[in-house]
């Protein structure tokens, strides 16, 4: 049934976890309220999301202002709007409001102000964006979001974390030596179960012992990991493992609700609230200076309801602060949420130009520096990618060529070298779409060498480049023979082996290409 509900999602070219969201509604029909193994799954799943979100977070943008602020001002805001709906539909004769005082309306509120971590990750990934201001801004706020969620739920038990909890600190010198042997596990099998198990026993089982939220224990594992020269890689070979566990969690959405035609209604209802919450984190993020675009992509993949509403409200119930149907009402609207938010972000540019109209525009002087425009300088040429071949390729067109060159390197620490031998380096990533978008003083450019050492990262790159129509040449590296003629083929001028002349040859036959002479 999952498979077949996923399948046909895909065959309408919708995302396949609007299938596995209705699998679980049509198990749950003929009575099936629960599957063992779909919510062990479900656990697991979210469990590895996190540590793996724990991976790729910066600490520092955490604690920016961008993101301390807008996610308490947004939490507070949606708080207040929340209930004030929900206060309004009491007044007009729902059942389940009657007689509802302003703490029930703050705790649906509270359950409703946050945005799903497995949402907007999976959002964030299909997109490539991750990486990105705007991916990297909701990361944070996300990870604020669970810190609150955590600190309410530890709250609502009524007794506070074991005093063992404050022997956490030895993770430090314990994680210390696991990253020390973290080199001898090679790159296969073990590794991957080095990482589910660092998800799982320090960081999942040793929080519930003292009293934490397990998820919330692996984040912090993998935010502890996440220096380690190996991390990147780690988080790479667990996101198919990832996304297969979280079919689960999908899935038991539905599993775990019995809907009426009032609370369907009422769930339905509380969807309405989502334009206002991505509006909300719209301007604000402008307000702190990000562009038009950054600001209404984050709003829009953060506009949506969490699976921590659920887990909020399945805690009020237990403290009979609100009745039963509130979780059919939350799980109702969080699947909606789900479903409204994938059809919207899959809308792309063309829903973001739209939009961008009703966000006010900041002077240059309150744009935020991570956001600001990339000044090419008027170069005649970019090299993006300078390695071994790039760094041969920009020697050779402006050593016997004469061209202004300029180099696109995502190593900060190969940028920072390269500047020092007096190379004109960008930081960025070619194959972010925000990247090409901030780029100005571009009418010059004439040669584009996508000479960065991964097949699939100048795959990218290169779709990116025919996007923006560009006319002038471009010139991949290749290592193999059909990745050399699937380069070709979809619009590459010249495509290189790898290892033919170390970036000379690629230099002079892109050169011959445009027509520049020695």
């Amino acid at each position: 049934m999952v498979f077949a509900c996923g399948f046909v999602a895909r065959l309408l070219r919708l995302p396949t976890l609007i299938g596995y969201l209705a699998s679980g509604f049509i198990l749950h029909a003929p009575g099936i309220d629960s599957l063992p193994v779909i919510d062990s799954l479900a656990d697991l799943g979210v469990t590895i999301l996190l540590f793996t979100i724990g991976l790729k977070l910066d600490l520092r943008m955490v604690f920016r202002r961008e993101v301390l602020v807008t996610t308490a001002a947004n939490l507070l805001a949606l708080v207040g709007l929340t209930a004030g709906f929900l206060g309004l539909l009491a007044t007009v004769g729902v059942r389940l409001l009657a007689g509802a005082d302003w703490q029930v309306l703050a705790l649906l509120g509270f359950a409703l102000s946050f945005s799903s971590t497995v949402f907007v990750i999976q959002v964030l990934d299909e997109r490539s964006d991750s990486n990105t201001l705007y991916g990297r801004v909701a990361i944070g706020v996300l990870v604020l979001q669970d810190v609150v969620a955590v600190a309410f739920l530890t709250a609502m038990k009524g007794e506070p974390p074991s005093p063992w909890a404050l022997a956490l600190p030895l993770l430090l010198p314990a994680v210390w030596l696991v990253r020390r042997l973290w080199h001898r596990l090679g790159h296969g099998e073990l590794q991957t179960l080095f990482g589910i198990t660092m998800a799982l026993v320090p960081g999942y089982w040793l929080f519930e012992a003292v009293g934490i939220k397990g998820d919330f224990g692996a984040m912090v594992v993998g935010v502890l990991l996440a220096s380690h020269p190996r991390a990147a890689e780690l988080s790479r070979t667990l996101f198919g493992l990832r996304e297969l566990l979280l079919v689960g969690f999908f899935v038991s959405i539905g599993l775990h609700v019995n809907p009426t035609l009032e609370t369907v209604l009422l769930g339905l209802l509380l969807v309405a609230l989502l334009p206002l919450e991505g509006a909300l984190f719209t301007l604000l993020l402008a307000a702190f200076g990000l562009r038009k675009r950054m600001s209404i992509l984050a709003g829009l993949a953060l506009a949506n309801f969490s699976e921590f509403g659920l887990i909020v409200i399945a805690s009020g119930v237990e403290a009979d602060l609100v009745g039963d149907d509130w979780l059919v009402v939350v799980s109702v609207a969080v699947a909606a949420s789900f479903v409204v938010s994938t059809l919207v972000n899959r809308r792309g540019t063309g829903l973001v130009d739209r939009l961008s109209t009703f966000v006010p525009t900041l002077g240059d002087h309150r744009t935020h520096p991570e956001d600001a425009p990339i000044d090419l300088g008027h170069a005649r040429a970019m090299v993006l990618g300078v390695g071994r071949v790039g760094r041969a390729v920009r020697d050779r067109l402006v050593d016997e060529y004469g061209l202004s060159v300029i180099g696109v390197e995502n190593d900060s620490l190969k940028v920072g070298a390269l500047r020092e031998q007096g190379i004109r380096v960008l930081e960025g990533d070619a194959t972010d779409a925000d990247f090409w978008d901030r780029c100005i003083n571009d009418e010059k450019v004439e040669i584009i060498v996508l000479a960065m050492p991964f097949h699939g990262s100048n795959l990218i790159a290169l779709e990116q480049v025919n996007a923006r129509d560009f006319e002038g040449t471009v010139a991949v590296v290749a290592q193999y023979d059909d990745e050399r003629d699937e380069l070709i083929g979809l619009g590459a001028d010249v495509a290189f082996h790898i290892y033919e002349g170390t970036g000379v040859g690629l230099a002079d036959s892109a050169a011959e290409a445009a027509g520049v002479r020695r």
